[in-house]
């Protein structure tokens, strides 16, 4: 029976996309650096992917790919890469600035209070999500959070977990699940902790060959389906 979720965050319980690409609309504007294309966001966009994968590989430091990320980005749009830090320091607030929820997550996490514990454990940076989940009203419906940030550890690497187990002690492993449209940081790292997974897939897509997916969910009403299925 499952006694707790992790939840995943971006991606998962908030669009993180539409705030990606409000954020840097916004801080184009506030930099004079003139107008962010859609073709722009999405080369930015799969240039952010591509660091934060070296990061969940442990190739990159946080602070490398939160600044790296920007000054590729701004080089090969011929933009000055001196801005990158500067950039980067008021992008981690603006992101908490556009709160899209996916499939009506906050409604969902506050039905199943009382019914399981509810823990964020997320890679995003402490300045971010902390603003992320105080305007989306989510963070007031967890019983903790849990960022790579403070921890000194990311997902999907078992340290991460490992520290988040020692804080709130679940009963078993088994009856935990972590819930996350990341493969590679939420599938992957509930596998290397030994917990229930459940991949939010909204896209439908099939399941890798590597990854042991114990429940997917295209929508996260569906949640509690897979929860129900954990019943003894």
């Amino acid at each position: 029976m499952i006694t707790t979720v992790l939840w995943d965050v971006d991606g998962t319980l908030l669009d993180f996309h539409v705030a990606e690409r409000a954020a840097i609309r916004a801080l184009f504007s506030e930099f004079g650096l003139g107008e962010c294309t859609d073709a722009m966001l999405a080369r930015y966009a799969a240039i952010n992917d591509s660091f934060w994968q070296r990061l969940e590989r442990n190739e990159l430091s946080k602070e490398q790919i939160l600044v790296g990320r920007f000054e590729q980005f701004f080089g090969e749009y011929g933009i000055d890469v001196s801005l990158a830090p500067a950039f980067n320091e008021r992008y981690q607030p603006k992101l908490g600035d556009t709160i899209v929820y996916r499939d009506d997550s906050l409604s969902i996490v506050k039905s199943l209070k009382g019914r399981v514990k509810q823990y964020v454990v997320s890679n995003g940076t402490v300045a971010a999500q902390t603003k992320k989940l105080e305007r989306s009203q989510l963070g007031a419906w967890m019983d903790g959070v849990f960022l790579s940030e403070e921890l000194g550890a990311e997902k999907p690497n078992a340290a991460f977990f490992e520290k988040v187990f020692a804080a709130i002690r679940p009963e078993s492993l088994s009856a935990v699940m972590i819930v996350g449209d990341s493969l590679t940081s939420d599938i992957q790292g509930g596998m290397n902790a030994g917990v229930k997974t459940c991949w939010y897939n909204p896209a439908r897509l099939p399941v890798p060959e590597g990854y042991r997916v114990d429940c997917v969910i295209s929508d996260l009403h569906e949640l509690r389906h897979c929860l129900d299925a954990e019943k003894p």
